[in-house]
């Protein structure tokens, strides 16, 4: 069935009045490296850095959850003090590094997946290094640990550039091939390297998502276009502390006042 027509639609409420966007953080690689060139993109964090962050946030009193537990929380009235950890890709190394951190802190997350690379690796960067992507069972391992996922598309392209025919089989052909996967229809999305626009916002929207996570929407910010704080290997608790405050102040500057 027609994803803009099937019954299952996301169970994620959209407020009726405009509010401030939550704060949520946007990992993708958790892997041992030592040389920046290791990592040219600024995509990897340790065990060790990825350990200390959660550890921060939870000394603060907060504690990291799904996109989709958040925005539920939010519209309930009931999201003080959580934050929205996303995960990027859906490389092999959140099912052996991230995973058990996740579940010792009691925390969740959502993991934005191509059902479409299933056990490939990440050849859209091209300075690498490779790393390998989950598959089917992998998938299914993390989303029955009570992880949320989520589709980051089919073949992780800029859907900006792509034709309309194209553009619905990233959005609609993901979501149908992930309910296969985990018998459950994702209620988020990420747009690929960040990228969108009106279109792509109003396609995701038909094609029966919930939300979708962006980097810096600008204007199109909303819950089809959730900014994010990248966190890198560099993040201690001072920058977490100067990037949440800095969260706060786009906010304010967006006009409304945070929850």
């Amino acid at each position: 069935m027609p994803a803009d027509t099937d019954t299952e639609h996301a169970a994620v409420v959209v407020p009726a009045r405009r509010t401030a966007s939550p704060w949520v953080l946007m990992y993708h690689s958790v892997a041992e490296f030592t040389d920046p060139a290791e990592d040219p993109y600024g995509i990897t964090v340790t065990p060790r850095a990825l350990e200390a962050q959660l550890l921060w946030l939870r000394s603060r009193g907060l504690r990291g959850v799904s996109v989709g537990e958040l925005l539920r929380a939010r519209a309930a009235g009931r999201g003080a003090g959580l934050v929205g950890l996303t995960f990027d890709d859906g490389y092999t190394d959140f099912l052996t590094r991230a995973l058990p951190l996740l579940k010792r802190l009691d925390f969740t997350s959502t993991l934005f997946v191509l059902p479409g690379r299933l056990g490939l690796d990440n050849m859209w960067d091209p300075l690498g290094p490779r790393k390998s992507l989950l598959t089917a069972e992998g998938i299914r391992e993390v989303a029955a640990a009570g992880q949320e996922i989520g589709s980051h598309g089919l073949l992780h392209q800029d859907l900006t550039a792509t034709p309309d025919d194209v553009l619905r089989q990233e959005l609609r052909g993901s979501r149908d091939l992930l309910r296969e996967l985990t018998g459950t229809l994702p209620e988020g999305f990420c747009y690929p390297y960040g990228h969108l626009d009106a279109r792509v916002v109003d396609a995701t929207r038909a094609a029966g998502y919930g939300y979708a996570c962006a980097i810096d929407p600008g204007r199109l910010a909303g819950p089809y276009a959730l900014p994010r704080t990248h966190i890198s290997q560099a993040d201690g608790g001072a920058r977490l502390r100067i990037k949440r405050l800095r969260h706060r102040m786009r906010e304010l500057r967006r006009g409304v006042a945070a929850r």
